[in-house]
């Protein structure tokens, strides 16, 4: 073939996502951080998605606000009601050459049916696991149904990006029949990193220098494992195990959190500096998640020299390394969390060798390569498209 006569089709993104700026969560975030890095790298990019009247944080790109409403149950989370002629309109002028869906919503399903009558290659990303979130809010009979839902939406897709090879092969068991490519997530080790711990900072929240602290950070909501948390932190005082707790992050759920754990200091949403401050400032760090399709809290845990306590899920089982850089456990199984937890509280020198070893696996997580390979994944869907 001449390849004076093959086309090169210039890369220009349309983002779909569900949430771009009006919730601090770990999927708002890395999708921040990609359209920053598609900028940096003169590629085109339009966002669209839900706005809400207060932004949470200032966003990266030129985002087109989505028509939505409050989502059922989850009030502060909005739901996407599709494609309305003003964003078509907004597309046709961007004129995108691929779509990139960040969740499986109305606006998703839209942009499915628009990429096909225009012939656009279409990727998405898997950011969570939704169908695991009907165990916690007492509608279970809906998970397989959720599940197939889901199964349906990626099928249609050209590529998907797992965040894990643990998340892919679990695609994989559930016969999810497309082309599953990794994109892992990245830690900024120069904001994250040990050097942030601060004595004083502890000592101004009540926590002594000899103190063993416990953290989670996070959307406090239900379907991040709170209650199980809670019920393990129970289970250390029962043992009689001296410990502090540490909960940072803002959520629907804190009031009642709060009321569980009367005695852990509560710090509310903080911004990257101070989030990396108590991170660092921590001693153990622990995350009863199964939602989480990678983890990110996990990392900058790592990243920050924290040793980690997890359950056994997709988010954890890429990063945490069992024995060497924290411990994992299967999720309900309150006794095999409180041993782990014992054995580091007891053990300064485990923290210390752990969290060293957590630094060191933190730093192969860097962003700007890794969102290099996604663009390499999604100039190659350009090419195969339609073949």
């Amino acid at each position: 073939m001449n390849k004076k006569n093959i086309k090169i089709i210039p890369l220009r993104v349309a983002l779909f996502a569900g949430n771009y700026n009006y919730i601090m969560d770990g999927p708002a975030r890395a999708l921040n951080r990609l359209v920053d890095y598609l900028e940096r790298q003169n590629i085109a990019a339009m966002v669209f998605a839900p706005t809400a009247p207060q932004a949470a944080l200032e966003h990266k790109g030129t985002l087109v606000s989505a028509p939505s409403i409050p989502f059922p149950m989850r009030s502060e989370y909005r739901l996407a009601l599709g494609i309305s002629p003003r964003i078509k309109a907004e597309l046709k002028a961007f004129q995108p050459t691929i779509f990139h869906l960040a969740a499986p919503d109305l606006l998703g399903s839209a942009a499915i049916r628009l990429a096909r009558r225009w012939h656009l290659p279409v990727v998405s990303s898997f950011h969570t696991r939704f169908d695991t979130y009907t165990r916690f809010y007492g509608i279970g009979l809906l998970e397989k149904p959720l599940t197939a839902y889901l199964h349906s939406f990626y099928n249609q897709c050209d590529q998907v990006y797992p965040p894990s090879e643990s998340m892919a092969d679990e695609l994989r068991k559930e016969n999810l029949d497309t082309d599953l490519r990794i994109w892992s997530r990245g830690v900024d080790c120069d904001r994250f990193n040990p050097a942030r711990r601060d004595l004083e900072w502890r000592r101004s929240i009540g926590f002594a220098d000899e103190d063993v602290v416990i953290a989670f950070t996070g959307r406090i909501v239900l379907e991040k494992g709170l209650d199980f948390l809670v019920e393990v932190i129970e289970l250390l005082e029962q043992k009689g195990i001296a410990h502090k707790v540490l909960i940072v992050g803002e959520g629907p759920a804190r009031t009642r959190m709060q009321k569980q754990l009367p005695k852990a200091h509560f710090t509310g949403h903080l911004p990257d500096g101070p989030l990396a401050r108590a991170y660092a400032s921590a001693d153990i760090f622990l995350n009863p998640s199964i939602s989480e399709t990678f983890g990110n809290v996990t990392l900058e845990a790592m990243a920050s020299g924290v040793p980690s306590v997890c359950a056994e899920a997709t988010g954890s089982l890429s990063l945490v390394q069992q024995g060497k850089t924290g411990f994992m456990a299967e999720f309900g199984d309150h006794n095999a969390f409180s041993i782990h937890l014992e054995a580091l509280i007891k053990s300064k020198e485990m923290r210390t060798e752990f969290g060293n070893a957590a630094v060191q696996a933190a730093h192969k997580f860097e962003w700007d390569a890794i969102l290099g390979g996604l663009v390499d994944n999604y100039r190659d869907a350009l090419t195969h498209h339609g073949r």
